[in-house]
Order: structure tokens, then C-alpha cells, then sequence
């Protein structure tokens, strides 16, 4: 039986570093930039976030929900250097991009697949590290095969060894993007050449995946064998194209967990996504809500724990600025990674096999056994230089007493 979707989205998202001494810059521009807008984010519109994540974590990620109306008119109020100076200092903070319509796009080989970017924006952190990421939706056709082709051909877009010929069949028909290498330009554009990302040896070639399907009921109920769905599932959660193979197994990288009975999310080092049947209402009204605000963050907070752990790595392996390496290392270990984000069991459940597939927990022990090694060192090095001036003094000492005893001085 050939899958029908009901309801599908997917995010990509590309990571791209802002040099720290820059960072006030880029705000300044994106703040400037008539196509962006900051993310105001508010108790009564945006609850779910609000109560789905921790007092200290919520502070992290959304330090707008601080901004009461009033807070909020005085900083409009403010010169706009004022501002990005007060901005620069949240922990993070979001830009949207405006779309005056959505931007509709396709295929145009015979199997032609149209598609919708129906959301852009933009997360930075204040440490420099931030998120670019597209959200989209195929139209025109229900066939679950055309979302695998179109997310396994979207994702490889920024490539820069791709022959653009090959994805010559994807075309934006709106003003927007006339096709896929004005969508490179794009992002070219709002990050730059990212040369410190390079130097961390991250993948900016290639999008994150962030993806939500909702099947016909018709192909899964509660008299359906799962068994029969599972190349279909496997292809969708291993970003593979309809046409690959006839049985694919599961990858030992890939972590496999259920949100209800007709809902499942595979996790891998690529992307997250899930597979879920309308025969749960709530696999169409309530949980593509929930999947794109609060676990999206949640994928989002992974991914910058990823990205920062890199960052101290090379920052330890250069052996400038120990010091600030270490008070940087000690701070993020207090305030993000041993804390708690949710009281959520599923977003629990979640955030932890997300940081256990990223092998996350292996980058920060060896990252702290850098630390150790290399604080023990200095720790020594400062005995010794202490040592020797003692030695000295005494010697000094010693020596200014001799010839006072000797009636030289």
C-alpha cells in the first residue's frame, strides 16, 4: 500500500559561528535589516514554551519573556546602539525573517514536487553560536515517497562540491528565490563565510533535519502491523530517497523512542523525525504544535551544547587563554549541562537521547579530562614560578643579612 500523508513540515537548520568581537555587529544588522524581526516571546501567546521548560532553562533560551509591555516600549524608545548593547547580553535571542507570502516552489521533472518555505529565522547565543533554519512543506501531493525524495535532495542544497544541475529540478516559483542557488546566496548572505565554524571542523554544508509527518489512518490503525511500515519508517528517520533499497536496517546511531501508539521519533546525528498515524487525533491538532515549539527548542539546545562543547575543545587544544577557557568551561557546566530543562517526561526522555546519540556526554568527559590534565599543569607551573621566587627572596635575604653582619651595608 503506497503511505498518503495527512499533514507533514520540515525544518532545516544550518549552523554558522559569529566571532565573538563581531557579535554586537551582527545584531546591529539583523536589528537594521528590514526583513527581520526580533522574536518578542510572551506568556499568553507563547504558554506551552513558558511551562514546558525550567525557570533557569526558560532564562536561557527565552530572556524576552522577561520584557512586560512596558519594558518593552522603553527599549523601542532607546537609540538603537543602546539596544543591541542590552540584546548582546541575553543569553540568546530569535530574529524571524518576514515572509509577505509563503514561498511556494517545485519540482519540475515529471514527478513534480511542489513546496512551501513557510517560516525563516534566525537563533543567536551571545557566545556566537546560532541557527539559521527554513521551514517547509511539500503541496500538490499526499505521497509520503515524494517527502523522503524532497527532504534526502533539500538537505545537501548548501553543498559547495554539488553540480547544481543536479537539484536543477527544484525551483521556487515566488520572487523570493528563483531557485536553489539564490537560496545558497541567501544563506551565504545572513551568515557570511563562516570560517569559525571551519575551524571547529563543523558541517555547514549540510542542514540539520527536523521533520513531521502524520500518516493516512488508512495505512496505520490499530489493525495494522507496524512490521509493514517499517522500511517506510526506517527510510524516513535514516534520510534516505524512496528509491533506496527494498529492506534498509536500523542503524546502531539511530535511537528509536515513542511519543504515544501511533507516534514514533527517530533520533539520529543528522536530524530528528517523526512518524506518526491520524488515527490519534492528536497526531494533527495538538503534537505538530508541540514537535515545531517546545522539542524543537529542545533539538535546537542539543545542538548548541554540541557546538560549544567544539568550541572549548579547540579552545583547550590552542592553550590560549587557559584561564578564560576554564572559567567558560566551569560556568557552562553550572548553568546548562547539569540542569534539568523540563519536568516533561517525554521532553526528558527526549533531551537525554538526543545528547546520548550527539555522544555528548563522551565529548564533555574528554573535554574535562583536558581541563584537569591542563589545570593541574598550571597549577604546577604556578608552585614552581612560586617556588623560585621564594628561593629567590630567601636567597636575597640571606644575603643582605650577611653583609649586614659584616658591617658592608
Amino acid at each position: 500500500m503506497e503511505l498518503k500523508n495527512k499533514y507533514q513540515y520540515t525544518y532545516f537548520i544550518h549552523t554558522f559561528l559569529i566571532g565573538q568581537n563581531k557579535y554586537n555587529k551582527y545584531i546591529l544588522k539583523l536589528l537594521k535589516d528590514e526583513r527581520f524581526e526580533l522574536r518578542i516571546f510572551q506568556k499568553d501567546k507563547d504558554l506551552e514554551l513558558y511551562t514546558y521548560f525550567l525557570p533557569r532553562m526558560r532564562n536561557f533560551l527565552f530572556k524576552t519573556f522577561d520584557l512586560t509591555k512596558e519594558r518593552l516600549n522603553k527599549m523601542e524608545e532607546l537609540p538603537l546602539e543602546t539596544r543591541v548593547a542590552i540584546l548582546s547580553e541575553y543569553p540568546s535571542i530569535t530574529f524571524e525573517y518576514n515572509l509577505k507570502k509563503d514561498l511556494q516552489g517545485k519540482t519540475v521533472d515529471e514527478n513534480s514536487i511542489f513546496f512551501k518555505i513557510q517560516k525563516i529565522g534566525v537563533i543567536c547565543f551571545n557566545t556566537g553560536i546560532c541557527f539559521l533554519y527554513i521551514k517547509t512543506n511539500i503541496e500538490g501531493s499526499d505521497k509520503f515517497a515524494d517527502l523522503l525524495n524532497f527532504n534526502y535532495k533539500f538537505r545537501d542544497i548548501n553543498q559547495e562540491y554539488i553540480n547544481l544541475r543536479n537539484y536543477d529540478n527544484i525551483k521556487l516559483q515566488e520572487s523570493y528565490f528563483s531557485d536553489i542557488k539564490e537560496i545558497k546566496e541567501f544563506i551565504s548572505e545572513i551568515t557570511g563565510p563562516n570560517f569559525d565554524a571551519m575551524k571547529l571542523n563543523l558541517d555547514v554544508e549540510r542542514f540539520y533535519t527536523f521533520s513531521y509527518v502524520c500518516i493516512d489512518q488508512t495505512c496505520w490503525n490499530s489493525t495494522t502491523d507496524f512490521n509493514d511500515l517499517k522500511n517506510s519508517f526506517l527510510k524516513y528517520i535514516s534520510f534516505c530517497p524512496n528509491d533506496q533499497g527494498m529492506n534498509i536496517t536500523q542503524s546502531d546511531n539511530i535511537k528509536v523512542i515513542t511519543n504515544n501508539i501511533f507516534a514514533k521519533v527517530g533520533i539520529s546525528k543528522l536530524g530528528i523525525n517523526l512518524f506518526s498515524s491520524e488515527a490519534d487525533i492528536n497526531n494533527y491538532t495538538i503534537l505538530p504544535q508541540d514537535y515545531e515549539n517546545q522539542y524543537f527548542y529542545t533539538y535546537i539546545l542539543a545542538l548548541y551544547l554540541k557546538v560549544y562543547l567544539k568550541k572549548l575543545d579547540y579552545q583547550f587544544k590552542g592553550g590560549k587563554d587557559i584561564e578564560k577557557t576554564r572559567k567558560e568551561f566551569i560556568e557552562f557546566t553550572k548553568k546548562i549541562w547539569i540542569q534539568e530543562i523540563t519536568s516533561e517526561d517525554f521532553g526528558s526522555l527526549l533531551y537525554y537521547d538526543i545528547r546520548n546519540v550527539m555522544e555528548l556526554e563522551e565529548t564533555y568527559n574528554k573535554i574535562k579530562n583536558k581541563y584537569d590534565i591542563l589545570y593541574r599543569e598550571l597549577k604546577i607551573e604556578r608552585t614552581e614560578r612560586i617556588s623560585i621566587i621564594i628561593v629567590c627572596v630567601l636567597v636575597a635575604t640571606l644575603i643582605f643579612n650577611i653583609l649586614n653582619w659584616l658591617n658592608l651595608l
